[in-house]
């Protein structure tokens, strides 16, 4: 490939904060992260209740059609391929919480390490009193979100921005890193609104992909060119543009019999 059209997320933390990948490839060798679809088989347990997340704040609404019609009229694209990226981003149940304040998220731990120095941790000094940064047991945590949310907050009681850049978030699966690109004030806002809302983690993601000049991708349904750059180069042999392809099809489809009901009904 002649024209890369990215910069890997790992040179700088000037270059990571601007880069235009949301879910992505960020390993030194290329290979890629497998955060999408990382809900099919999502169990909603619970967590123990010593969690650092303040819950208080947490708003339940699940997003509405109006929510998606809004956003997509903001952004001059369809509503369907606003879903598309959900559809593939949090799985067959399209929520962004697993919990009432605790948001999807895929921790990853090659982040964790590109980060550390930057953040000014240093990782071992925690390997006895924090070892779920490492890893975490589904087993003692209920489940595989249940496990996620233990390593993140391992991290977070390390280091809080270290935490937050840890994880892709949510039901459009941002890295942590990209607060800035999502129109956030800061780390702590951006981790704020993921924990607030589905319809905040909407709104932060039609930020980010403004800011990351991926809406004409979206606008025209260029599916392999929005997944380059979104998902990494390694988009394709996840077969993750022929899944939004299809998704968005599928969001069309309804949206087309729904008119042809209502047009029947007149």
């Amino acid at each position: 490939m002649k024209k890369l059209l990215f910069l890997p997320l790992f040179l700088s933390l000037a270059i990571i904060s601007s880069s235009s990948f949301a879910c992505n490839d960020i390993a030194q060798s290329g290979d890629s992260i497998a955060c999408d679809s990382l809900v099919d088989s999502l169990q909603l347990d619970s967590l123990a209740a010593d969690s650092l997340v303040d819950t208080t704040a947490y708003r339940a609404d699940r997003l509405t059609q109006k929510d998606y019609d809004e956003v997509a009229a903001r952004l001059g694209v369809e509503p369907a391929a606003i879903r598309a990226v959900v559809e593939i981003e949090a799985g067959r149940t399209n929520k962004g919480f697993w919990e009432p304040g605790k948001p999807l998220i895929n921790y990853d731990m090659s982040v964790v390490n590109k980060f550390a120095k930057k953040c000014g941790v240093t990782l071992s000094k925690y390997r006895k009193s924090h070892p779920e940064i490492w890893g975490a047991s589904k087993t003692k945590y209920g489940s595989q979100q249940g496990a996620e949310w233990a390593r993140f907050e391992a991290l977070r009681d390390v280091d809080n921005t270290l935490g937050i850049y840890s994880s892709f978030w949510g039901m459009f699966q941002i890295g942590g890193f990209n607060w800035k690109l999502c129109g956030a004030k800061d780390v702590d806002e951006f981790f704020m609104l993921m924990c607030r809302s589905e319809r905040d983690q909407l709104d932060l993601f039609a930020n980010f992909i403004e800011s990351s000049k991926l809406v004409k991708y979206v606008k025209t349904k260029n599916w392999s060119a929005f997944a380059y750059r979104y998902n990494g180069p390694s988009y394709a042999s996840r077969g993750y543009h022929t899944r939004l392809a299809k998704a968005y099809a599928k969001y069309s489809c309804k949206k087309s019999t729904k008119s042809q009901h209502t047009d029947s009904v007149k």
